[in-house]
C-alpha cells in the first residue's frame, strides 16, 4: 500500500499540496488540502494565481463527479492504473478539505478483495487517528482498463462488489464513503449516484486531459502529472533484455573477487574506498555527459545506461551492500551532486538482474532518499516501497519509507549526514600521505682493511658463504607495514589498519558486522574469524 501525503512538485502557499499558511501539515499526512463549501461534500481546492494579500484564501471548487475524477491525477501526482485509491475528507469550520490518500493495486482474484478493502481502509483511517485528525468521510476511486474483449462498462460492473466492500469497511469505522467512482477507458461511472441523467449507464466521458479548471490552476502553479505509475516504476525495474545476461555474468565475476575482500576485516576498508571513488567518478561522468538523445525520461535512462559499463555497475552494486559504504554514498543528496547521483542509483537498480534482485534494496533506498531530499516525494515513496519489495527487512528503507509517508521533514536527516561528511573530510585531511614504497635494501659496502699481502700482493678472498651471512645480519628489520600485503591496501588509497605496538599488523578494532554482501552471505566481524596476520611470524627471521 502506498500512502500519499501530497502531490509531487515544489509548491508554495495556496498551491495544491505543500504546507498551509501556518506551516503545519495535515494531521494524516496531507498537505494543504482542497476545501468544500458549507453544506456539501463536494471537495474544493485553493485557487491558483498571483499571491494575494496575506490572510486571503483563494479556492478552486470541485462540485461534480466529473471534476472529482479529473482531480485524481493531481491528488496523486500521476495517473493511476489498476488501482484502488481512497482520499480522506475533513471538515474544518464547515468547509471540507482533502486529507491523506492511500493507494493499493486491484487484486487479481475477487477472493482477495475483502482483505484489500480492510487493509486500505484501516491503514488510512487508523493512521489519521494516530495523528489526531479522524476524517469525516471518504472518496473512493477504482481505476482499471478493460481486459481483452471487455468494455469499460463491464469493468465497472465487475468491480462493483469491490466498491461495496470499500463502502462497508469505511462505514464500519464511522467514516462514510460519499462518492465512489470507477474510471476506465476514458470514462467514469458513479456507484453512489442513482440519477441516470447525472450518471448515465454508459458512463460519462472525462474529456481531454488538462482542460478542466483544476488542471489549468495546477499548471499555473507548476504542478505536473508525471504519466503513469507503471512508467515511473520502469525507471527502477531490473532489465529483462539480452543485456541482462551480460550484466549478470559481470556480477558473477566481480562477486567472486570482491565478496571475499568485503568479508575480510583487513581489506574491507579498501573496498569501501574504491567503491566510493568509483561512484564519485561516475557521478562526475553523468554530470558532464551531453544532453540525452530523444525526449522524456526514456532518453535520459538510455543515455545513462550507455555511460555505465557492466563491470563498473557490478562493482558498485556489490560494494554498496556494505552498510557503511552505503551511508557514505547517501551524503550525495543535495546541490549539484544530487541529480547525477539519483541517475546513478536508478541505473544501478536497473542492473540488479537475475539472481541479484535482492541487491537492488541498496540502490533503490539511495534513490528514494535522494528523491525525498530533493522534494520528489512521489518517486521517493515508490523507490522505497520497491526496496522493501526486494528486501522486506532492509531497515534503512523501512525507516525512510515510514518517515516519508508520515510527512516528516528530511532536513533533520540531511543535517546529520552533513555533519558526518564534515567529520570524514577532517579525518581524511588529518591523515598523513601514505608513504612511498621503500626501495629494495642494498647490501652495505664491505670495509677495506689492510692485510698482509701474499707473494703476489693480492688480498685473500672471502668465502661466498661468509659474505652472505654478513649481508643478512646487516639488513634493516622489516615492519609489518612494509610487507607486500600491507602495501597493496595502501596502494589502493584506503586507510591502513592500525597496528599493535609490536608492529604485528593485527587490527586493533575490527569494523562492525556488515549487511549482506552477496546472495546468501553476511558480514562478519573479527570476533567471528581470526585476522589473516594473526598466525604469521612477526618480523624477519635472523639468517642462520
Amino acid at each position: 500500500m502506498t500512502n500519499h501525503s501530497e502531490p509531487a512538485g515544489n509548491l508554495g502557499d495556496g498551491d495544491i499540496g505543500g504546507r498551509d499558511a501556518t506551516g503545519s501539515r495535515d494531521g494524516d499526512g496531507g498537505g494543504e488540502e482542497r476545501r468544500t463549501r458549507p453544506g456539501g461534500a463536494n471537495p474544493t481546492g485553493p485557487a491558483h494565481g498571483p499571491a494575494g494579500p496575506p490572510g486571503i484564501e483563494r479556492q478552486v471548487t470541485l462540485r461534480t463527479p466529473a471534476e472529482l475524477a479529473d482531480a485524481l491525477p493531481y491528488l496523486l501526482g500521476y495517473r493511476p492504473e489498476d488501482s484502488i485509491v481512497l482520499v480522506a475528507l475533513h471538515d474544518r469550520d464547515g468547509r471540507g478539505r482533502f486529507g491523506g490518500r492511500a493507494r493499493l493495486g486491484v487484486p487479481g482474484h475477487p477472493d482477495d478483495w475483502p482483505a484489500a478493502a480492510q487493509q486500505l481502509t484501516h491503514g488510512l483511517v487508523r493512521g489519521s487517528e494516530r495523528r489526531g485528525t479522524l476524517p469525516e468521510s471518504m472518496v473512493a476511486f477504482l481505476c482499471q482498463e478493460p481486459r481483452e474483449g471487455e468494455s469499460g462498462r463491464a469493468v465497472m460492473e465487475r468491480l462493483r462488489p469491490l466498491a461495496q466492500l470499500l463502502r462497508t469497511a469505511c462505514g464500519a469505522l464511522d467514516v462514510p464513503v460519499v462518492e465512489a467512482l470507477c474510471i476506465s477507458e476514458g470514462r467514469f461511472w458513479s456507484y453512489c449516484c442513482p440519477s441516470r441523467e447525472c450518471c448515465p449507464p454508459d458512463g460519462t466521458s472525462m474529456g481531454l486531459p488538462g482542460t478542466s479548471v483544476l488542471a489549468a490552476a495546477a499548471t499555473y502553479a507548476g504542478l505536473q502529472v508525471r504519466g503513469t505509475l507503471r512508467e515511473l516504476r520502469a525507471r527502477l525495474t531490473p532489465w529483462e533484455t539480452e543485456a541482462a545476461l551480460e550484466q549478470e555474468s559481470a556480477l558473477d565475476a566481480v562477486s567472486a573477487a570482491l565478496i571475499p575482500r568485503i568479508l575480510d576485516d583487513e581489506s574491507r576498508a579498501g573496498v569501501a574506498a574504491q567503491t566510493l571513488d568509483l561512484a564519485h567518478r561516475i557521478i562526475r561522468r553523468f554530470a558532464e555527459a551531453p544532453a540525452a538523445r530523444g525526449s522524456g525520461t526514456l532518453g535520459v535512462d538510455l543515455r545513462d545506461d550507455e555511460l555505465l559499463r557492466h563491470d563498473e555497475a557490478a562493482t558498485l552494486i556489490l560494494g554498496l551492500q556494505d552498510r557503511t559504504t552505503r551511508d557514505r554514498a547517501a551524503e550525495w543528496m543535495e546541490g549539484d551532486e544530487a541529480g547525477p547521483a539519483l541517475r546513478l542509483w536508478r541505473s544501478l537498480a536497473r542492473r540488479c538482474v537475475g539472481s541479484y534482485g535482492e541487491h537492488a534494496a541498496a540502490p533503490l533506498t539511495l534513490a528514494g532518499w535522494v528523491a525525498w531530499s530533493c522534494g520528489d516525494e512521489l518517486e521517493a515513496r515508490e523507490a522505497l516501497a520497491m526496496a522493501l519489495g526486494a528486501d522486506s527487512d532492509y531497515l534503512f528503507a523501512r525507516l525512510l519509507h515510514q518517515a516519508c509517508n508520515e510527512g516528516l521533514d528530511p532536513e533533520s536527516i540531511r543535517r546529520c549526514l552533513r555533519g558526518e561528511r564534515a567529520e570524514h573530510v577532517e579525518e581524511e585531511d588529518a591523515l598523513p600521505a601514505p608513504p612511498a614504497l621503500p626501495a629494495p635494501p642494498t647490501p652495505p659496502a664491505l670495509p677495506v682493511q689492510p692485510v698482509d699481502a701474499g707473494p703476489s700482493g693480492a688480498a685473500p678472498a672471502r668465502s661466498p658463504r661468509a659474505l652472505s651471512r654478513r649481508r643478512r645480519r646487516s639488513r634493516p628489520a622489516e615492519g609489518a607495514a612494509d610487507r607486500p600485503a600491507s602495501r597493496a591496501a595502501g596502494a589502493a588509497g584506503a586507510r591502513r589498519p592500525r597496528s599493535t605496538p609490536s608492529g604485528s599488523g593485527v587490527p586493533v578494532a575490527a569494523a562492525e558486522g556488515q549487511g549482506r554482501a552477496g546472495a546468501g552471505t553476511s558480514g562478519t566481524g573479527s570476533a567471528d574469524r581470526p585476522s589473516r596476520g594473526a598466525g604469521r611470524p612477526q618480523g624477519p627471521k635472523d639468517g642462520a
